[in-house]
């Protein structure tokens, strides 16, 4: 209620779903205070200092808490031993919850899921381990039981819907919703250590069972990434329809289609004259687009948009017609970039399939430098350096592209789903971007929602169909009335967002703050 309270008061609106957490059972108590912490640090001093205050405070606080939690019918511990241990808890528990933390700070940075996905699944695999850690002497042997496991996954579920609930009520209601939370997870505080101290036999007693654990959610983790590439198709050569087959006559555009991130195209010209490829080379001397490979989409946002207009221009000169974009995830953001910051020329509609909502909500300097984020960055460049191992292309999180959309997270983090005057536009939303969007406003433009992973729509038939009605000139729109509830059932899970006005590199932005407002959109 304290934390709900002074961020009700600070109108600091984005962050404040993460209050319940902040009395939760391990480890979502630790993962609270490491979002925050990787956050709101400006230096390494500022990080050290945060980190031993973070340690000291949540070591105390769980030792109470395990303390007031004991059953009875077992003999309670010293209050010095509650103490100690949980002290060294709390120091494991950010060793080994920081990479995930880290995680979430990365994806508020691009907004892209699987980051999300990949920093919350592990806390609930090494939940029921870490449960155990405060109450019994050798924890990281043995199974832990049905019962603290299913504790663990209550007490997940509870977090999540607390946050939701916290997010749907009007600000100063939300302080005792967030008593209710507490008096939550006072209960869970007490059911978890009665099943650690109370459960005797265990399973694999002489096996170290949450090492392995924690190894296999890092190794599961390293994996991840390229196998969600593959199975959205974000990744290598993309045939969506629009490509292969021709347009119907009804439409009066001359259409150029982006694809996403670490796409690749060999060159293949599409089925209908009328439909280019963009390509993230360029043109060559003819002014057709040039072949590019996957490496050529890490460019920045700014100049992939210098390149479209290039194109948008040569296409408009060889067809005579009016020039519709239709981009994926990158080739989305590529088009925004292209409208808000060139003249849009002879484009007259825009289609967004799967662009990245809210991005840019933190920061991180670029190597040398410091300030807001500097450990998290280093942090996030040691992981890209183990998933690189796994991949064809490396990643790199001060990559141009990565670059461009924190350095101008002012105009991607208020204008992505908004209009351009004389522009006809549309967003369709795979139903996972709810879990990504930060509760508040995320569209001002017609939107299409369907269930689906981010990357892939416009390979879909029905997707395609909408996306030709649209190009045709009729009215296309299908929100979906449950993506609201998503949207604060994943508030919960972000790290809460750097505020515009404190990083130097953005208070000179006459763009407004969804993080304070949770609008978009506003004028500037």
């Amino acid at each position: 209620m304290v934390e709900m309270a002074m961020l009700v008061g600070a109108g600091f609106y984005a962050a404040q779903a993460l209050a319940p957490q902040s009395t939760a059972v391990w480890p979502y108590d630790s993962y609270h205070d490491l979002r925050w912490l990787l956050v709101y640090h400006d230096s390494w001093q500022a990080f050290v200092a945060g980190l031993l205050v973070v340690i000291v405070v949540r070591g105390l606080l769980s030792a109470a808490l395990t303390g007031l939690s004991w059953p009875q019918r077992v003999p309670r511990p010293s209050i010095r031993w509650l103490v100690k241990r949980n002290l060294e808890v709390a120091a494991l528990a950010t060793v080994i919850i920081s990479p995930w933390a880290a995680l979430s700070v990365a994806f508020s940075a691009v907004a892209l899921s699987w980051y999300l996905f990949a920093s919350v699944i592990p806390m609930l695999v090494i939940a029921p381990f870490l449960q155990r850690a405060g109450v019994v002497a050798r924890w990281w042997k043995g199974l832990p039981s049905v019962q603290l496991l299913a504790w663990s996954i209550v007490n997940f579920l509870v977090i999540t819907a607390a946050s939701a609930a916290i997010v749907s009520v009007p600000d100063w209601w939300r302080v005792p919703v967030a008593g209710l939370a507490g008096a939550a997870n006072g209960l869970l505080w007490r059911r978890t250590v009665t099943a650690a101290a109370l459960h005797r036999r265990l399973r694999w007693a002489t096996v170290p069972v949450a090492p392995l654990a924690i190894v296999v959610t890092m190794v599961a983790a390293v994996g991840v990434p390229p196998l969600l590439g593959v199975a959205s198709g974000t990744t290598g050569q993309w045939r969506p329809p629009i490509v292969v087959e021709p347009l119907p006559q009804r439409v009066p555009y001359a259409v150029i289609v982006l694809a996403g991130f670490e796409s690749s195209w060999n060159g293949q010209e599409p089925a209908d004259p009328r439909v280019e490829r963009f390509s993230y080379r360029g043109l060559d001397r003819n002014r057709r687009p040039l072949p590019y490979p996957s490496q050529a989409t890490h460019r920045s946002l700014d100049s992939s948009a210098v390149l479209l207009a290039a194109q948008v221009d040569a296409l408009h000169a060889r067809t005579r017609r009016p020039v519709a974009l239709a981009g994926e995830s990158e080739g989305a953001l590529v088009i925004r970039t292209y409208l808000e910051k060139l003249p849009r020329g002879p484009v007259e509609a825009a289609l967004l399939f799967s662009p990245l909502i809210l991005p840019g909500r933190v920061y991180y300097p670029p190597p040398g430098h410091e300030g807001w984020g500097v450990v998290t960055g280093w942090q996030l460049r040691a992981i890209a350096a183990i998933t690189n191992l796994t991949r064809r292309v490396d990643n790199d999180p001060d990559e141009p592209f990565v670059r461009s959309v924190i350095v101008e997270a002012p105009f991607y983090r208020n204008r992505i789903l908004c209009p351009v005057p004389e522009v006809r536009m549309m967003a369709f939303l795979p139903l996972i971007s709810a879990a990504e969007a930060p509760s508040g406003e995320y569209t001002h433009i017609p939107v299409v929602e369907v269930p689906a992973l981010h990357g892939g729509l416009l390979s879909r038939r029905s997707i395609h169909e909408r996306a030709i009605a649209f190009l045709s000139g009729e009215p296309v729109s299908q929100p979906w009335r449950g993506y609201e509830l998503l949207q604060r059932l994943g508030a919960a899970w972000q790290a809460p967002p750097l505020v515009l006005a404190l990083n130097p590199i953005w208070v000179t932005t006459r763009e407004g703050d969804p993080a304070l407002s949770g609008r978009i959109c506003r004028p500037r």
